[in-house]
């Protein structure tokens, strides 16, 4: 009895064994039948969608093949007799260029034009702008000076007033003493004398001051000069520096010279893209570093070694103007005049001051100078609040002529240094 229960215990159990298993295939058998109808529906949808956009699209460039057949004219020498036309009136039209007008259309390129290269203003527009805006400008010491010396008999107080007046304008103490002393002994100031007299004598002391028998000229522009002709810009960073070599570079193009442009100022990042700026204007080239913070002195190399190759006439190299300490600032301007030289000798360098400093700017320029050793000056910002005498105490200190003055933020408004104009301008 036992036994017969048992066996029928297992009996039962291998039944619902039996059972699930069937179900289980069940399932999966449905499983399987429902997955690939649903995958046959969704290929279906997709070939339907894929028909009706064919549709859509081939109804579309019919509709547009009927719109364009009436635009095409039909060619006049086709109305005329057989006996008219000409073999290239039988002949059938030609669609080639309804064919690219449509690629144009499609593709949308269209071609940027090409910025016609500037030509700059010449020296004698320069100079004529530089006496307007010279008598134009805010602070004409000779002015003021005029006024007093127009007195009709001078005190003591008023050759006192006459240097504060040289002094405020910043023509320098010595310069200043100087000038009083002179005009104590000309008749023509303390006489009884008209306003011309005093103006000429007035004119004649102040020429003395900035010299006219001084060589400005620079040496790319002298005769038998060596080509390329090197110049070195050196300047505190904010005077203008590398705005004055781009406008240098124009004044020489103007001269039609060919030019290229040294990129060497590597510590400020915009210094390259602004002299590239410039140089893309008249089309001057620029040498520059790949890499932002390169040594200065391997672009100067660089700059030198292609401009001998290329031939140019004037190599302009522009150089950082930060101002650590003299020694940071002596052993990096003086490695790059020694690597420029391997290549090139080094004609010129120039000091670029701001005008509108004065006095303040005078101990930062003799760093400079003792540096590098400059050959001339370019006093920038020079109208507006600059004080004029600046030029006179700028020569006396450095010992070097003030060469090109700035007297606008216009691209040619650097103009070559003449004492006349510029006396004759503060006199108004």
């Amino acid at each position: 009895m036992a036994v017969c229960a048992q066996w029928s215990r297992l009996g039962g159990m291998d039944t619902n064994m039996v059972y699930g298993i069937i179900a289980v295939v069940v399932i999966a058998v449905l499983l399987i039948v429902g997955g690939i109808w649903m995958d046959r529906s969704r290929k279906k949808n997709i070939q339907q969608s894929q028909e009706a956009a064919k549709a859509k699209a081939d109804e579309r460039l019919a509709a547009e093949r009927a719109a364009q057949k009436p635009t095409v004219p039909e060619p006049a020498e086709a109305k005329q007799s057989p006996a008219e036309q000409t073999p290239d009136a039988l002949a059938p039209p030609a669609e080639a260029p309804v064919e690219e007008v449509e690629t144009v259309e499609e593709t949308g390129v269209v071609e940027e034009p090409v910025p016609p290269v500037e030509k700059p203003e010449g020296k004698k527009g320069r100079l004529q702008r530089l006496r307007e805006r010279l008598s134009k400008s805010g602070n004409p010491f000779g002015k003021a000076l005029f006024n007093i010396l127009a007195k009709d008999h001078l005190s003591e107080t008023d050759w006192e007033d006459v240097e504060d007046t040289l002094l405020l304008a910043d023509v320098g103490a010595e310069a200043s003493e100087q000038l009083v002393e002179q005009l104590r002994t000309d008749a023509r100031v303390t006489g009884e004398t008209d306003p011309t007299q005093l103006r000429e004598a007035l004119r004649g002391e102040l020429l003395a001051l900035v010299g006219t028998d001084v060589d400005r000229s620079l040496e790319a522009e002298k005769p038998g000069a060596k080509k390329p002709s090197v110049i070195i810009m050196v300047g505190v960073n904010g005077t203008g520096k590398t705005t004055t070599a781009g406008k240098l570079a124009r004044l020489f193009v103007s001269e039609d010279k060919t030019v290229m442009l040294g990129a060497a100022d590597t510590f400020r990042a915009a210094a390259a893209d602004q002299l590239e700026t410039w140089g893309a204007k008249v089309d001057v080239p620029v040498v520059r570093s790949d890499k932002e913070g390169a040594d200065p002195a391997s672009v100067a190399f660089e700059a030198a070694a292609k401009a001998k190759d290329d031939g140019v006439d004037v190599l302009i190299i522009d150089t950082a103007g930060r101002l650590q300490n003299k020694a940071n600032l002596m052993d990096e301007l003086g490695k790059i005049r020694r690597v420029t030289e391997k290549n090139l000798p080094v004609d010129e360098v120039l000091l670029v001051l701001d005008a509108t400093t004065g006095q303040n700017g005078m101990a930062q320029a003799k760093v400079f100078a003792e540096a590098i050793g400059i050959t001339g000056v370019v006093l920038t910002k020079l109208d507006g609040s600059a004080k004029g005498g600046i030029v006179i105490s700028v020569q006396k200190e450095l010992g070097v002529p003030v060469k090109l003055v700035g007297v606008g933020e216009g691209p040619d408004d650097l103009a070559p240094f003449d004492p006349e104009s510029f006396v004759d301008g503060i006199l108004g």
